[in-house]
């Protein structure tokens, strides 16, 4: 009778109840626990070890003494299965290991358990290496066994071991559950074997919901949104989960505008509501388009459900409205949260770094240390960034040389990129060429477009061929590079090395990635391209423009020409060249669509051009209107005539 309440409690919703039971046993009832006891107490300790973490362990750790000190129980093997899954629930490998050890005739249960600790305990190499040991002693392994060895293949991204044990549970006539059918589906899919994954998913007899979500996320992942959308569209239920899956998808491939249309459609669903991970891959989503009224929103929708606003979500806040051009929004956000782990002191920092505000960054790294928080290599990577956008050349190299010593982080390639744009940027480029050669790990692609950036902003032609030379041997297709090396060359007129580098992008199909600005004006996002006019008020934005250009030339605007990389002989071409750039277009466009007051904010894919700057300044006096432009690198915040980047960008 007590071991039947103990054993019915380990498997409820109250586990804690199994282990008073057992304490009312061993003092009401006349027989000692036996080994029907042990095992149900002792996964009731594996459940609240999982909940409640150290008390739990300890009285797990007893119940293993009281087994030991009975002689009849301290070799029964359903006993030490237990407890292998106890200490393996606890995170203590190395006990669920010697307890393994100490059996003296295992069963496959006992493989089963170990192999699934060390799996599920990002120890795959080792549950791999447990199989084999399995085999070495002719146990026969089952389906549960299967489950546990094809997720360590999925886990160390092994394919062709993938494949292997895929036939080997073939050729075994291993039966093929819902569980490992799913366990194979999910590992081909994150080894990239999709065409293995579709012909397992068009033979399962039964699919459950992760069977759907899994392929949905494979045709994601490889690109194919068209197959992913009709697997989504063929599910027999659309849970939370096959939403996330495709908004994820869609946001972190660049298609943001696709993330949000679906997120659109997930509020009309009455079987699906948004949780964290929904709302995490949207505010990302918004932070990519500058969409800050949806994200607002959501930030309001976030309050209003009583949502625990945890670490993500208070990162992704906080990156969303710094990314979309409210700092101070970020900051009330940031200072407002009730947990604050290393990633959300990070994005802060990222946020101060983006719009200027160097010194801010270093204070509140400063602050971070003061709650006891230690920083990682995310937030050097974006303290050393803030640095690098305010020209806090002592500052860089201080914090740089602190990182080992003081902090115990090792300096990986994007630090050393960061490093080489803090000098480059200042003028310093012998000295970031210096830390280059001296670098102990390869200079990686950051590294050399570092180095190449700078000597654009400094016109070193030579030294930017080496550069980009280098960078090209490491990422051939990168259509920024030859941008940038014809751009300086087209500024000193060299336009036969211009046609030189444009006929080499096209012979090697490298296309540049076209100028894009976008701008939210009621919730509703707008983008124009170099030369758009797909726009319905088009006919109105280039008036506007028009009307911008008579104004700022009145002023004395002179249009900066040599920013081109065409070689226009028109002077008059030229200067309609420079009105088609997106940015000019989206602020035109901002000016009809918003009361006087309100700000503009605008993002620009690609780098702001000097023209485009020195317009946004004018306009920003002229309209008497803030302007607020996230290019691909860095904020700029126009206000009266000047900007916050003080021209250094």
């Amino acid at each position: 009778m007590w071991n039947t309440l103990i054993r019915g409690y380990a498997s409820s919703a109250d586990p804690s109840q199994s282990l008073r039971v057992f304490l009312d046993m061993l003092y009401e009832c006349s027989d000692a626990p036996n080994k029907f006891t042990y095992p149900f107490v002792i996964k009731a300790a594996s459940e609240l070890s999982r909940a409640v973490g150290l008390r739990e362990r300890q009285e797990g750790v007893v119940f293993h003494g009281m087994v030991m000190k009975t002689s009849s129980l301290g070799s029964n093997v359903f006993i030490l299965n237990s407890l292998i899954h106890f200490y393996a629930s606890c995170g203590d490998l190395d006990e669920a290991y010697k307890v393994f050890l100490r059996i003296p005739k295992r069963d496959v249960i006992s493989w089963n358990t170990i192999i699934t600790a060390y799996a599920h305990g990002d120890c795959p190499g080792e549950a791999l290496e447990l199989f084999k040991g399995m085999q070495s002693e002719n146990m026969r392994p089952n389906d549960v066994t299967m489950v546990s060895v094809v997720s360590a293949c999925a886990k160390i991204l092994n394919l062709d071991l993938g494949r292997w044990v895929h036939s080997y549970i073939e050729k075994n006539s291993i039966q093929e559950s819902l569980i490992l059918s799913n366990a194979m589906l999910d590992m081909y899919v994150k080894c990239g074997g999709l065409e293995e994954a579709k012909r397992i998913f068009g033979n399962m007899p039964e699919k459950d919901s992760f069977s759907w979500t899994t392929m949905l996320a494979g045709y994601a992942k490889s690109g194919d949104f068209d197959e992913a959308q009709r697997v989504f569209n063929a599910m027999p239920k659309q849970d939370v989960e096959a939403w996330n899956c495709l908004i994820s998808a869609y946001e972190q491939n660049g298609r943001p505008n696709e993330a949000l249309t679906l997120f659109n459609e997930l509020q009309l669903n009455k079987n699906a509501r948004p949780d964290q991970i929904t709302l995490v891959s949207t505010l990302s989503a918004c932070a990519q388009l500058g969409a800050m009224d949806l994200g607002g929103w959501i930030h309001v929708y976030i309050k209003k459900q009583g949502l625990k606003q945890n670490c993500h979500i208070t990162t992704s806040l906080i990156d969303m409205y710094s990314k979309c051009g409210d700092l101070e929004k970020a900051l009330e956000v940031f200072w407002s949260a009730e947990q604050k782990d290393v990633y959300v002191w990070s994005a802060m920092i990222a946020g101060l770094g983006m719009h200027g505000c160097g010194r801010d960054a270093i204070n509140l790294f400063l602050r971070m240390q003061e709650f006891k928080v230690k920083p990682n290599a995310v937030t050097f990577t974006n303290l050393l960034t803030a640095c690098s956008h305010s020209k806090l050349v002592y500052e860089g190299k201080y914090y740089f040389n602190r990182m080992v010593p003081v902090y115990g982080v090792s300096p990986q390639v994007k630090h050393y990129a960061c490093m080489v744009d803090i000098l480059g940027r200042a003028g310093l480029i012998d000295e970031a060429v210096t830390l280059i050669e001296k670098m102990p790990i390869v200079p990686g692609a950051s590294v050399w477009g570092a180095l190449l950036g700078s000597c654009r902003t400094h016109g070193n032609v030579d030294l930017a061929q080496h550069a980009f030379s280098s960078l090209i041997k490491l990422e051939p297709g990168n259509h920024g590079a030859y941008v940038i090396l014809s751009n300086m060359h087209a500024k000193l007129g060299n336009w036969d090395e211009v046609s030189r580098l444009r006929k080499v992008m096209r012979d090697s199909r490298i296309k540049k990635e076209p100028g894009c600005s976008s701008i939210e004006i009621n919730g509703l996002v707008h983008e124009f391209l170099v030369g758009d006019n797909s726009h319905p008020l088009n006919g109105r934005i280039y008036s506007k423009l028009e009307e911008i250009m008579l104004r700022l030339k009145s002023i004395g605007y002179m249009p900066n020409k040599s920013v081109l990389l065409q070689d226009v002989e028109e002077e008059d071409m030229k200067e309609h060249a420079l009105y088609l750039h997106s940015e000019k277009l989206a602020i035109a466009y901002g000016l009809i669509s918003t009361s006087p007051q309100a700000p503009l904010r605008i993002v620009k894919n690609l780098r702001v051009c000097g023209d485009c700057h020195l317009v946004a300044k004018l306009v920003s006096r002229v309209y008497d209107r803030e302007i607020v432009l996230r290019d691909r690198y860095r904020f700029h915040n126009f206000k009266d005539g000047s900007c916050s980047c003080m021209d250094f960008w």
